[in-house]
């Protein structure tokens, strides 16, 4: 099992009609399970990215 090491949460907005009508939205972080020295981790895409160009 992948372990969570990310800190982000998910973005709380409200959706706007043009009769100015609101509903709650989350966007969830874009979580994806990667391995990093053998140790299976789930990061988002943009820790990811940097991680890579770190390398």
């Amino acid at each position: 099992m992948a372990k969570n090491i990310s800190t982000k949460k998910p973005l709380t907005v409200n959706l706007r009609s043009h009769a100015l009508n609101t509903t709650k939205s989350r966007q969830k972080p874009n979580l994806q399970t990667v391995t990093i020295d053998g140790v299976k981790v789930k990061l988002t895409a943009r820790e990811i990215r940097t991680l890579k160009k770190a390398a």
